[in-house]
């Protein structure tokens, strides 16, 4: 399947780290390098399966890199590449804003899960 052209500067940006997971990758990998069991207990709530998918997607990618010890047990560390760095750089700003208005997330959150949950109710009356 081919991709259709890239649009604007955010499209391609979405394509790259487009997902729930990619983005707590990159943000756990960007102090410096990572084994694969510090980055699963890091980013919570990923399957082993699904960190293993997004950490060769972003790989393939260009924003991370795998380095194999071909040890025994194996070892395995994830580092940020220069362009992982810039685009972490560029998540910032929104890591900064999702700090800053974390409280009313949650509080919109909590709301959509209270609604949804009457809705399922009235439905299955």
């Amino acid at each position: 399947m081919v991709n259709p052209p890239i649009t604007c500067g955010l499209d391609a940006a979405l394509r790259v780290v487009g997902g729930k997971w990619k983005p707590l990758i990159l943000f756990h990998l960007a102090p410096g390098k990572r084994r694969f069991g510090e980055l699963r207990r890091l980013v919570a709530g990923v399957s082993e399966k699904m960190l293993i998918q997004q950490l060769r997607e972003l790989q393939a990618d260009g924003v991370i890199e795998r380095v194999d010890f071909r040890e025994i047990p194996p070892r395995v560390e994830y580092s940020v590449t220069p362009l992982g760095r810039s685009l972490a750089a560029a998540l910032l700003p929104l890591c900064e804003w999702g700090s800053a208005h974390a409280e009313h997330v949650e509080a919109i959150m909590a709301r959509r899960d209270a609604s949804a949950g009457a809705e399922s109710q009235e439905a299955s009356a």
